[in-house]
């Protein structure tokens, strides 16, 4: 689950993390007032979306008086806010954070994740602060240094030193401030189920403090039965609305940008699907893991979230019968296809138990499915389809 910057920055508050003082504003008077109880001279005006790279799109804004925070606010709310990673649709700003100004002397990044290679969290660190991690890591590799955390002793303070070395804090009191930061960043991860922190930048202001600037925090949706206080923080706005409707059914549905609408049962087995689709020449539409209990109502409510894509233009069924029989599932697409109407071509893969009663059940259904043999014929079958 995906946080905005301004409570992810309240929830590392907590830890003892360092960051600006700040308050939200969703109308432009509340941006003023909060430019006011903040003090000072200067203020950040940012756009709060589910997204990087706001300030290249005009989302974040200096403000060096109350006149400028009114006149930023005003352009910034309600604007629809492109980024490289909205998309060309972008993201309707709906709220702002109105932040402190910071006296910055350096911009430098850290963040903690899951190496899944090495079945263990990482804390990576970059003098390149400011920019696109993933353009650091193509071009320069050698800047983003790294330490692997043992999860039976944690993360040692002389990992942190090692990481503040890293950076070009090697004495003084920003050493000392940059350990303490790293440190209570670390304890901020694990003691909220996080999945992802990024800090970029992480500031080092001119008076010798450590800051994040910038926070994004993911919480492994897993762990979110273990921290309900999180619920409140989910904004459904800054989600694609297949993927809210498709949860209410237990679905596991994610959205992406082909034409091949794809159900399945079983993660592992989508993503095989997904991946013959595309060696086949097609497109993926979407990925939809059923379930292994894979029944009519599923079905049905698998067939409307997949249509409701309008680039959906060939449906493809990939069904294993092991927990489930595939006359069961047989019997469930063809009631479900009669309910929703489906007006694109479907074409159904079913192996596993009783797969041959399946094949019966499809063929005398009176309903024009295309009944692939194999794995391989389905991909070819949903592609010729698409291209008739």
């Amino acid at each position: 689950m995906k946080i905005h910057e301004y409570q992810g920055k309240d929830i590392l508050r907590k830890y003892g993390v360092a960051v600006p003082r700040g308050e939200v504003a969703f109308t432009v008077d509340q941006a003023v007032d909060g430019a006011k109880k903040l003090g000072g001279s200067v203020w950040v005006v940012k756009a709060q979306i589910h997204a990087g790279g706001r300030g290249k799109g005009g989302g974040v804004k200096v403000a060096k008086s109350i006149d400028e925070v009114k006149q930023y606010a005003k352009q910034i709310l309600g604007m629809t806010l492109i980024t490289h990673q909205t998309g060309p649709e972008g993201r309707l700003v709906k709220r702002l954070l109105i932040e402190e100004g910071a006296n910055i002397d350096k911009e430098m990044y850290v963040g903690i994740t899951l190496d899944r290679v090495k079945s263990r969290n990482v804390v990576m660190v970059s003098t390149e602060g400011g920019m696109e991690i993933e353009k650091v890591a193509e071009e320069h590799p050698e800047r983003i240094v790294k330490e692997h955390i043992d999860p039976a002793v944690g993360f040692q303070q002389f990992q942190a030193r090692k990481l503040a070395f890293a950076l070009g804090l090697s004495s003084g009191d920003v050493y000392k401030n940059a350990v303490k930061f790293l440190m209570a960043l670390y304890r901020a991860y694990e003691a909220t189920d996080a999945s992802l922190f990024e800090i970029n930048p992480l500031v080092i202001t001119k008076e010798g403090n450590v800051i994040a600037l910038d926070a994004k925090v993911n919480f492994d949706d897993n762990s979110l039965y273990r921290h309900p206080e999180f619920a409140e923080l989910r904004d459904t706005d800054e989600e694609e609305p297949l993927e809210i409707e498709a949860s209410k059914s237990n679905l596991n549905y994610i959205k992406l940008d082909g034409n091949v609408g794809c159900m399945v049962n079983g993660a592992g087995l989508a993503m095989a699907t997904m991946d013959i689709i595309k060696l086949a020449g097609g497109e993926p539409a979407n990925f939809l893991d059923v379930g292994g209990g894979a029944n009519a109502q599923t079905v049905e409510n698998g067939f409307k979230i997949i249509l409701a894509d309008h680039h959906v233009k060939a449906i493809l069924i990939n069904i294993f019968g092991g927990i489930v029989r595939c006359d069961r599932v047989a019997n469930g697409v063809v009631e479900a296809a009669k309910k929703v109407h489906v007006n694109v071509p479907i074409v159904i893969r079913l192996a596993g138990t009783n797969a041959d009663i399946a094949a019966d059940i499809l063929k005398n259904s009176g309903m024009s499915f295309l009944v692939a043999e194999n794995l391989k014929d389905a991909a070819e079958k949903v592609t010729k389809a698409l291209a008739a």
